[in-house]
């Protein structure tokens, strides 16, 4: 049960990147009618995760929760390690 809070606690931090992207890009008008399709899939696959992860728990169903919870945290961990590397790497970038 832990396992499960952990994951979607990760995935809920990790979600908050393409929201705030989606709002900053609604705020300087780089979302317009031609790719509002595109971010409305996207938007809607970060909320299917989250809170399909939650209906699945409901439902007696925390082994495919936590699965669908560990799909969607691996590139999340993938970016936290790329950015471990840099950050502690003294290796010059240019």
């Amino acid at each position: 049960m832990a396992l499960f809070w952990i994951l979607w606690s990760f995935n809920a931090l990790m979600s908050l990147v393409p929201i705030y992207f989606f709002f900053v890009g609604l705020a300087d008008g780089s979302i317009t009618s031609r790719n509002i399709g595109l971010w409305g899939i996207i938007m809607l696959v970060v909320a299917g995760v989250l809170f399909g992860s939650l209906w699945l728990k409901g439902h007696n169903h925390l082994s495919l929760a936590k699965i669908v919870m560990i799909l969607a945290a691996v590139p999340g961990i993938f970016v936290l390690l790329y950015f471990l590397i840099v950050f502690t790497s003294k290796a010059r970038w240019n």
